[in-house]
């Protein structure tokens, strides 16, 4: 294909090759893939970076066992202490305060720094990759009806809006803890540019619920673009290529050059 330059790292074996199956060769083989891209990136012999998904079983089975996902492991491995997993559709824009943790930790895992650090970066994405001049943010809070101020949690009081009251006057726009299913609603409807959501499926419903074919997800705070599609690994039809749909990758790659497009405006 004129313009595609394929790499072959030739780190996994032909021989009794299988489509869908774990294996740590695998696992590792994905992330000397990922080491490889990286490279290109710091070379500069490549703009930006698109992802598709990995087996996080095989990785770890690999022995890299602080793997919990691309967004994590690029941070790590670019030095980049603040980030932000933003993932969208063509309805929705959503940030994660938290990723993949168990919903069981995610209230000892929330404090009003990391909430501040998510708006914050997601406030100036919006910004610079997004171009919109001045960003409408909605923010959930962690419990139903955002607590009803008190009555259904304290994160809400505790938590969320320390993070809000700093965040006055940097971030104009910023309204919230509201209730996860208002600020969906409202944001679907245009009344907000983008949610911050306390949770990994917090966003992931609505999203699915959508567009799921059309869901993008943004790595923010890196120093380079990197998207991905929405959807895993999809084993269950690994290598029966005419059941698999290309279009969550098809918009992930054109969502990778709008943003580095409107990176290099800024």
């Amino acid at each position: 294909m004129p313009g595609v330059k394929f790499i072959d790292l030739n780190n996994v074996a032909h021989k009794n090759f299988k489509f869908g199956k774990v294996k740590a060769e695998y696992g590792r083989a994905s992330v000397e893939y990922l080491d490889k891209a990286l490279e290109l990136v710091k070379n500069n012999e490549i703009d930006c970076l698109v992802t598709c998904p990995v087996s996080k079983e095989a990785i770890n089975l690999a022995g890299f066992d602080n793997f919990s996902g691309h967004t994590e492991y690029l941070a790590a491995r670019t030095n980049i202490k603040y980030f932000v997993m933003m993932l969208l559709n063509k309805k929705l824009k959503i940030s994660l305060v938290t990723r993949h943790i168990p919903l069981k930790d995610v209230s000892s895992r929330l404090n009003p720094d990391k909430i501040y650090q998510t708006i914050l970066l997601t406030y100036r994405s919006l910004k610079e990759l997004f171009l919109i001049k001045n960003p409408r943010i909605a923010v959930c809070g962690l419990n139903p009806h955002a607590s009803d101020n008190g009555l259904l949690g304290g994160e809400e009081n505790k938590i969320i809006r320390p993070a809000l009251m700093r965040l006055r006057g940097i971030v104009r726009n910023v309204d919230g803890p509201l209730p996860a299913d208002i600020a969906v609603l409202k944001t679907a409807q245009k009344k907000y540019d983008c949610v911050i959501a306390m949770y990994h499926d917090q966003a992931l419903i609505p999203l699915k619920i959508s567009g799921a074919y059309t869901g993008v997800n943004l790595t923010l705070g890196l120093w380079f673009i990197r998207t991905s599609p929405l959807h895993g690994t999809a084993f269950d039809i690994a290598g029966k290529f005419n059941l698999a749909n290309p279009t969550s990758l098809i918009e992930a790659i054109r969502l990778a050059v709008r943003c580095t497009l409107n990176q290099k405006k800024d």
